[in-house]
């Protein structure tokens, strides 16, 4: 028997769920907004050939792509979040399929939209401005696909290229139902001989113990598993960056990377600046394996040694109130405007809170405009508080977005939402720094500051390079098996953590289970998010009013502007390497105070 038993989904106490009933009270309003969409494809196709014609004409069409969005945020929203709060619940997968099936026809009705946009003319488009004052709206949207123009295929290409997304879909679908609703973990044994249950929400909490055996042990129990699937893991994902491939190479990118970060307006430049910036100072990850080592006595430190506070005797168990009510006093800084919709979120069912049979794994915010809604698995830990704080930092801007914005500018692009929560998790670590005279709680935090340096500035470069690295090789025509992605990312750990740890075999494997690799060039963004993030929080907490005026503007701002003019505006140029230079430093700086800590 476990020591704890996971509920099923019905066991759950409705107040910390999320109020999903808030976009729609019930299937039946879904199924009725559904058949609305359906509807859509004969409404779009009526303007094929006419987006050049007229600015009114031009005008009507794009505030029907406005209504179309809105529709289908409403539908996505609730038919995700219900498929997602039980994974192996057939009705909402089969709702979700449904909407794909509807997404496919739109975006294929839509295949004309952007060769027509693009083949009126400068002196035409500037004339439709003058007939009609209304699509001045629109005018950095129309810019922004424009600027496109050689990537832009014939109507027939682009037709073709819509059919195709659904099918598209299907490497990231067939892993999240194989990872998340499939596959099943062995129990991990403790020093006692006690079992626990192994989830993807509970392994970083097992892998956190004091205890060595079972650290241990669900590590094992972990990889063991996904390396009895390798091969089917190595498939799912080679499947997924050929599919990257092939859309890079039908519209006339130089790579996956730049076909990417196009539709961001990154610069490939800032990609390759990060991954350069941390290897330059890969020694303070070094000093700090060496330092772990030296503080857990260990005479041998292993990869399942990298989760536990070294300062063993400080246990910080943080229940979901308590975690609630000490996020909102770390982030008084922020001002009042900010604190109102944090305690609008935690007071009105935002927060779908606990882990339950079938959840899909981690953590999100999805920003639907009703409001946002939060995706926690929460653990009672000090992470899981760290969690709340990140994952409220994507819903607020996701709110103030939506608020400000109008439909076609409120979807902030993926570059600038890490800054967001990364932002509330280094001014949660402040307030905590500050609040503890208690040497070793100092200690603890200081290390757990350090970890999240680990894992996001350096672990989640790690995985962008990884990336990078399998996207280069599919396109130069390698092919991608187990054995070859084990051996790449082995020799990326090896790079990453030096010669003070044991790479364990079974980390070879960590590959499989990160389902990031499937977002298309995310996991970089944790990076330099952070680092954006903490310069970002030194301003608050130094330069006060001002700087969070400048904040609020920047988390108002949707995608209104270019992602680098939106941190610019907060105070922060990404076009340079000195916040992922200063972040690194500033680790430096806490591993010395962390030595001098625990001597």
């Amino acid at each position: 028997m476990s020591e704890e038993r996971i509920p099923e989904r019905s066991e759950q106490n409705p107040e910390y769920t999320w109020a999903i009933e808030d976009i729609y009270a019930d299937d039946s309003l879904w199924k009725a907004d559904l058949e609305k969409l359906k509807k859509m494809p004969e409404r779009i196709i009526a303007f094929k050939g006419k987006l050049g014609e007229r600015g009114k004409t031009l005008f009507e069409f794009l505030t029907l792509s406005d209504e179309i969005s809105v529709l289908c945020d409403s539908l996505g929203n609730y038919a995700q979040r219900k498929s997602d709060e039980d994974t192996a619940n057939s009705t909402y997968q089969a709702m979700t399929g449904q909407l794909t099936n509807v997404y496919v026809a739109i975006n294929s009705a839509l295949s004309f939209e952007t060769p027509e946009l693009v083949a009126i003319s400068d002196e035409k488009l500037e004339m439709f401005y003058s007939e009609t004052p209304e699509l001045e709206l629109y005018r950095k949207h129309l810019d922004k696909i424009r600027k496109q123009k050689e990537h832009i295929l014939s109507d027939s290409e682009e037709r073709i290229l819509a059919l195709s997304g659904e099918m598209a879909q299907s490497p990231e679908n067939v892993y999240s139902m194989f990872s998340d609703a499939d596959l099943k973990f062995p129990d991990a044994t403790d020093k006692n001989g006690v079992k626990h249950q192994v989830t993807h929400g509970s392994y970083i909490p097992l892998v956190q113990s004091k205890d060595r055996i079972l650290r241990k042990s669900a590590f094992e129990s972990m990889y063991h598993t996904y390396d009895n699937f390798k091969n089917t893991c190595a498939a799912t994902l080679s499947a997924q960056i050929k599919t990257l491939n092939f859309y890079a190479k039908a519209r006339k990118y130089n790579s996956t990377l730049e076909a990417s970060l196009s539709g961001t307006d990154v610069p490939v430049e800032v990609y390759h600046n990060l991954i350069n910036a941390v290897h330059e100072n890969m020694h303070y990850m070094y000093d700090y394996v060496k330092l772990r080592k030296k503080i857990m006595g260990l005479d041998e430190l292993h990869m399942y040694d990298l989760y536990t506070p070294v300062v063993s005797d400080i246990d910080m168990k943080i229940t979901f109130e308590q975690a609630k009510e000490t996020v909102l006093k770390a982030l008084e800084p922020m001002g009042e405007e900010y604190l109102e919709i944090l305690r609008e979120g935690f007071e009105n069912r935002w927060i779908d809170v606990y882990e339950n049979q079938g959840k899909t794994s981690g953590a999100y915010s999805a920003g639907a405009r009703v409001h946002p809604y939060v995706l926690l698995n929460h653990k009672d830990t000090l992470n899981c508080m760290f969690t709340l704080a990140h994952e409220m930092g994507h819903a607020i801007h996701s709110y103030l977005s939506n608020k400000n914005q109008p439909v076609v500018y409120s979807d902030y692009v993926i570059f600038v939402a890490e800054v967001a929560s990364t932002c509330n998790e280094a001014l949660l670590m402040q307030y905590l720094l500050k609040n503890t005279d208690n040497k070793q709680e100092k200690a603890y935090l200081i290390n757990y500051f350090l970890e999240q340096f680990r894992t996001t500035l350096y672990r989640q470069t790690m995985f962008a390079e990884f990336e990078l690295k399998i996207n280069e090789q599919v396109e130069n025509g390698e092919t991608l098996t187990a054995d070859s992605l084990n051996s790449l990312y082995r020799s990326l750990n090896e790079l990453y953590f030096g010669k003070d740890i044991v790479i364990d075999s079974e980390i070879d494997l960590e590959w499989a289970r990160i389902p990031h690799f499937y977002y298309d060039y995310y996991v970089y963004q944790y990076a330099t998010g952070y680092s954006a993030a903490i310069a970002l929080s030194q301003r608050i907490l130094t330069e006060g009013e001002p700087a969070v005026k400048d904040y609020l503007n920047f988390l108002s701002g949707g995608c209104s502007k270019d992602p680098i003019s939106l941190l610019k505006g907060a105070g922060v140029n990404m076009t340079t390497s000195k916040p992922v230079s200063d972040a690194l430093k500033l680790f430096g700086e806490l591993i010395n105070e962390m030595e001098q800590l625990v001597k």
